[in-house]
């Protein structure tokens, strides 16, 4: 049977909204296909990157308000996309946008975006909410793409992406580990609007500063960074531990090159953990694979691993992607979150429907 899903993706760094249009197909002895048929990336405003950036700092019906219009703003671009591309949509798989992820000391995580709000805008079923089950269930609700690494990039070792958080999916002894490794796009997003960019292009300014050897050496040695395994970071963790200690520095440029050091350093290390046992290829999405600098000195610190830069629709799309799948697996009752990626108490499907019309048996 061939599905035929749009995800939607909403990172934590701001750059916009990823829908992606995929037929999601299954055989006989469950080998999964995907055929991604179109797909767009729709900025952000600069309204609602501030009201983004600024909602856990308000009060609770700030929040409220924000995860209603955000919905209905999501219900109609999705609208929007389908009407121009003329499409036939069996349901949308949406991941929101997070702001609060404190799941080991509250069981907390929050998305915004409610389903309900982008059912009634685009009159097409939505599967919603995949995070909240898992940290009621003592995960970590994070890594939530591993599924889809094994099911849909099984051709790679790793699976490493470079969104807001720097984050990894592998295989090891037939059981499938990710979690998140550190920080990657959102300091460096963060520093270069003080120069009124919204990115580094390609990382030249990062490349044109110096790293700061003491706040290299002070972010290496924060606690999280003292294992590998089932592990996740929130938006507060980074402005907390990391902006702070970035802050120290003088200069933009060598903000942002401390910043990449930084990430490149701790993915290296990570990859380098895991290729003393399987030295292999490394598929590498999200926004920082469009960052040279930043691929380059992630290839200096993970000497041995084979870095592997798809398409620009793959690095774009690969989140989104694999959220429509999540939906589809959601949809026909099968494990779409693994306990050995986010340390829950057991493997299970995640996720709510909201379907005002009815359109989906359940």
């Amino acid at each position: 049977m061939k599905y035929k899903v749009i995800g939607m993706m909403s990172g934590t760094s701001l750059d916009g909204l990823d829908l992606c249009y995929v037929h999601l197909s299954v055989d006989e002895n469950g080998r999964w296909q995907f055929e991604l048929q179109c797909s767009e990336s729709i900025p952000y405003s600069a309204e609602w990157r501030l009201k983004l950036s600024a909602v856990e700092a308000g009060n609770a019906l700030g929040y409220a308000l924000l995860d209603v219009a955000l919905g209905r703003y999501f219900g109609e671009q999705v609208k929007a996309f389908i009407s121009k591309h003329q499409l036939q949509v069996d349901f949308i798989a949406s991941h929101g946008h997070t702001v609060f992820h404190q799941p080991s000391a509250h069981y907390l995580t929050t998305q915004l975006g409610h389903g309900a709000q982008i059912n009634a805008v685009s009159g097409v079923p939505v599967f919603c909410d995949f995070r909240t089950a898992d940290v009621a269930l003592g995960g970590q609700g994070a890594p939530l793409v591993p599924i889809g690494d094994r099911l849909l990039f099984a051709d790679y070792d790793f699976c490493l992406n470079l969104g807001g958080i720097a984050n990894i999916s592998l295989e090891e002894d037939g059981v499938r580990k990710a979690f998140d490794i550190g920080v990657a796009n959102m300091p460096l997003n963060y520093f270069v609007k003080s120069l009124g960019l919204d990115f580094d292009e390609e990382g030249k300014i990062a490349r044109s500063g110096q790293v700061d050897q003491a706040v290299f050496e002070a972010l290496n040695a924060l606690p999280f960074f003292e294992k590998f395994g089932v592990k996740s970071l929130g938006k507060e963790w980074v402005f907390s531990e990391v902006i702070p200690r970035l802050e120290t520095i003088g200069k933009t440029n060598d903000q942002l090159a401390t910043a990449v050091e930084h990430a490149a350093y701790q993915i290296g290390r990570c990859l380098g953990h895991f290729s003393a046992k399987q030295k292999g290829k490394c598929l590498v999405t999200g926004g920082g694979a469009f960052n040279q600098y930043f691929l380059e000195r992630i290839a200096f610190w993970a000497e041995g691993t084979t870095l592997i830069i798809p398409g620009e629709e793959i690095i774009e799309q690969k989140e989104a992607l694999i959220f429509a799948l999540l939906g589809v697996l959601k949809y026909r009752h099968e494990v779409n979150c693994l306990a050995s990626v986010t340390g829950a108490k057991q493997d299970h499907s995640a996720g709510q429907l909201f379907d005002y019309q009815g359109k989906l048996s359940s």
